[in-house]
């Protein structure tokens, strides 16, 4: 780990929700699972799951009648169609419910499964009567879960197998993660700028809007803490991350680092990082590499500022999440 922070620790486990089915649970209509290997392998020694399965907890049982969306008179409603029965009622009102208990827990995020008629985050068949008619459907529980809980980072386990999209869902739970660690280290304005601080290189390569208006929230906090700023403050942290990082800005933060070291290198080495930053550029190399030659050289000159970026550790290596080019 690069940084170290009493707010930032990978030994605290993230509480991420998790559809039961993807931890192997055999709690699927067909009475299967539908376990998925980096939920359940790759990411569990630093996660505390929190499972749900909204279909078993609404007494629907195992193995039970398959159950879709369909349209009636421009009402959603969730339906077996074998047997006609109506569970739309009985699944708002357990996912309301539930929704609001794990909202007193500090989820740091929540993965779905993927197709579901309850837990599908999208492009699922919506029906009329017995024909598919458009497929921009989503889960009754995920779409109470996205409409309630907007700041949570969501994502379903299909897309978590597109690298950047899974490094950046990962980054967040971490970065979430974090907040709740400064909630409970003691918010207050010094801290507001250690965290802000810290993380200034990781949100600049999310968005540069984001990065530039949380720089401003942080510079209205005066002497008398207005806890409306914090509020403000981790609502715009959570947006900024949601934006995906781009090539192009990881280039503009690995260059803007690189000045921070232009007076401590010899032109040999800040020839042999710009060429990695420019092959990462291409596609040539994973984004690890130039970062790996970065952080190499700050730690031989010990670069306060850039010692402690979030931005060089935001996730536990053994992810492996820059590998991928």
């Amino acid at each position: 780990m690069f940084p170290s922070y009493s707010w930032q620790s990978f030994d605290r486990p993230i509480r991420l929700g998790v559809s039961q089915c993807l931890l192997g649970d055999l709690v699927r209509y067909d009475g299967g699972h539908a376990r998925s290997r980096f939920v359940s392998d790759e990411l569990a020694p630093w996660v505390e799951f929190v499972s749900v399965c909204p279909e078993v907890e609404i007494g629907m049982g195992t193995p039970r009648p398959a159950i879709r969306i369909v349209e009636t008179d421009s009402e959603l409603q969730l339906i077996a169609p074998s047997t006609g029965e109506n569970f739309t009622s009985a699944m708002l009102r357990f996912s309301r419910s539930t929704i609001a208990k794990l909202q007193t827990e500090q989820l740091d995020g929540f993965v779905l499964k993927k197709s579901s008629p309850t837990c599908g985050t999208g492009r699922l068949k919506v029906y009329r009567e017995d024909v598919a008619v458009r497929k921009d459907g989503v889960g009754f529980f995920a779409a109470e879960l996205m409409r309630l809980w907007p700041n949570l980072p969501i994502e379903d386990e299909g897309r978590l197998n597109d690298g950047p999209i899974r490094e950046n869902f990962i980054g967040r739970i971490f970065a979430r993660s974090c907040w709740h660690g400064l909630i409970e280290s003691g918010l207050n304005r010094g801290s507001l700028v250690e965290f802000h601080t810290a993380h200034k290189l990781l949100l600049l390569s999310h968005s540069e809007p984001g990065y530039r208006r949380l720089g401003r929230i942080v510079a209205s906090l005066g002497t008398d803490e207005d806890s409306t700023v914090f509020e403000e403050y981790e609502l715009v942290f959570s947006e900024t991350l949601r934006t995906k990082p781009t090539p192009k800005a990881h280039v503009n933060v690995m260059q803007h680092a690189l000045g921070h070291l232009k007076s401590l290198l010899s032109s040999v080495e800040k020839q042999e990082i710009l060429r990695s930053i420019e092959d990462f550029k291409k596609g040539h190399l994973p984004l690890l590499v130039p970062l790996n030659l970065i952080t190499f050289c700050v730690r031989v000159h010990q670069v306060d500022y850039l010692m402690g970026q979030i931005y060089f550790a935001p996730h536990p290596k053994e992810l492996m999440l820059r590998n991928h080019a």
